[in-house]
């Protein structure tokens, strides 16, 4: 009997190793491609979107803008013209979650700096304060990278609209006057056609695992998409 075996082992290892390979690749047939949803404002917590969007079930994509980054250059949606980008609200002056969303987003710049279709926006709520000069001390200070990362400042009304009806991140309503105030800890990713693929707490360490597998995933839907 040991004989036998001794004379077709390398044929019963090489069965073993093709059925390895088939299984394997019956497999990632089988697998369903992973893919992220688009968000419509519909599909959103109500409180997070404003009245005038919430039925909104289709077409949903963020708004044209025009703001001013930390070098005083006009940011538009040209910037950000065929790229992946995540994009937060802050202000400079802000002691509790700001500093936790920023540092966690010094953390994905430092993971993207060389990757060219993923960039960085970050929007201030207070733009009375956070003048282009403001921007631009806080950017050095915590490290920006200027090809990278936008942080901007502009008109209130513009900065709170998208942030109420195009993001859909503030939990709170308001008319963008002078006494609204906008305090989200939402990170939101945005593909390549202006839609939102995800929502995330910006100062949830996990999250931001999940939202550098979600730019992962969203990439290669790009690439398959390219390839076929």
């Amino acid at each position: 009997m040991l004989s036998f075996f001794a004379k077709y082992k390398f044929f019963a290892i090489f069965l073993f190793v093709l059925s390895a390979i088939i299984i394997t690749i019956i497999y990632n047939i089988l697998k369903p491609t992973e893919r992220l949803p688009v968000y419509q404002p519909s599909m959103v917590n109500n409180e997070l979107v404003d009245s005038t969007m919430q039925e909104v079930r289709k077409y949903h994509t963020i708004q044209d803008f025009k703001l001013y980054n930390q070098n005083g250059d006009t940011i538009t949606q040209d910037f950000y013209k065929n790229k992946i980008y995540i994009a937060d609200f802050f202000f400079t002056t802000c002691q509790t979650i700001c500093p936790i969303m920023t540092d966690h987003m010094l953390q994905i710049q430092e993971k993207l700096k060389n990757d060219d279709d993923v960039l960085l926006l970050s929007h201030t709520v207070i733009p009375n304060y956070d003048s282009v000069p403001v921007l631009r001390k806080y950017a050095d200070e915590k490290g920006v990278i200027d090809e990278k990362w936008n942080l901007v400042t502009g008109d209130k009304k513009e900065i709170y609209d998208l942030a109420r009806k195009s993001y859909l991140a503030a939990k709170s309503s308001g008319d963008g006057g002078a006494f609204d105030m906008i305090h989200t800890e939402n990170f939101v990713l945005v593909d390549k056609e202006k839609r939102i693929r995800g929502f995330y707490d910006g100062t949830n360490p996990t999250a931001i695992e999940d939202l550098m597998h979600d730019v992962e995933v969203l990439k290669n839907e790009y690439n398959e998409a390219e390839s076929d």
